[in-house]
């Protein structure tokens, strides 16, 4: 069997301290294979927020792959934003973007962040054609019989917003997914667990979404997912410091906005919803 702890949107900058040291005590009693990051490491992206999410991520004595969400590109910078947007973050390099090869689960990471788009709000998600390519070649690299998990920041599909969708080019993406017997796709950015099954062109695909674990709750307490995979079946429970049970900690579809509430003094529009100067850069 095979045990992963899948946390998201750790925020560090607004980050919930007792929370933190809640799942570290956890991995530190229990190691799991693997720790899985799905992104928004820190709030805005400022240099000690990295700093100090690197420093709690680079303890933890297990294996870790890290996505990087729409928090983590530069929001006061726009020229480090275009040109060197992961600067802050080179010391956990190493980990982001990594795939795991663990004894038959192997975990194959999508990006869905983009230094630009076109359209305002840039929170949303993107899966550019490369990034999907890349994702795919991946996946046919792997050993036949692999139990595959995707991880990405962005929920791929959500409810009710076709032609508005929070990731653009999401649904062929959980099509292609689909199509390669992807076992599940392992997302943040709602800020509240879910455990759903996608229908697709090519079949369905199972979408594990993760909560927070910073102080910008949406409707259930910190928490994390603890997954058990055995002979390819995937088992879900959604651990919280309150100890609500997982069934009551899961959403029963991905909002279309999908955001936590904002925090006194935060602007109304997401933090990097700027207005497109120059052609998105991928």
């Amino acid at each position: 069997m095979t045990r992963l702890f899948h946390i998201s949107d750790l925020h560090f900058g607004l980050e919930d301290r007792a929370a933190l040291a809640w799942f570290t005590d956890c991995v530190r009693r229990e190691q799991p294979d693997a720790v899985l990051i799905t992104g928004d490491l820190t709030m805005r992206a400022r240099s000690h927020e990295f700093a100090a999410a690197c420093d709690w991520i680079g303890a933890l004595d297990v294996p870790v792959t890290v996505e990087v969400g729409n928090h983590d590109l530069p929001y006061f910078n726009p020229f480090e934003r275009f040109f060197d947007p992961y600067r802050r973050i080179r010391g956990i390099e190493r980990l982001v973007e990594r795939e795991l090869d663990l004894a038959g689960v192997a975990v194959v990471p999508l990006k869905t962040t983009a230094r630009a788009q076109w359209r305002l709000d840039w929170s949303k998600g993107w899966v550019t054609p490369k990034a999907l390519a890349k994702t795919l070649a991946a996946i046919d690299a792997l050993p036949r019989g692999s139990t595959v998990l995707v991880t990405a920041h962005h929920p791929l599909v959500e409810a009710g917003t076709k032609g508005r969708a929070l990731t653009r080019g999401g649904e062929r993406a959980l099509k292609e997914l689909a199509g390669r017997g992807v076992a599940a796709v392992l997302t943040g950015h709602v800020h509240d667990a879910f455990d759903l099954v996608a229908q697709t062109a090519s079949g369905p695909i199972r979408m594990i979404g993760a909560g927070t674990l910073s102080q910008r709750i949406r409707s259930t307490p910190p928490s994390f997912n603890e997954l058990r995979i055995k002979d390819g079946d995937i088992a879900v429970r959604v651990r919280n410091v309150e100890a609500v049970p997982t069934l009551d900690m899961q959403i029963d579809d991905v909002p279309p906005d999908a955001l936590p509430p904002r925090e006194p003094g935060e602007p109304v529009a997401p933090i990097d919803a700027v207005p497109p100067v120059d052609p998105p850069v991928h």
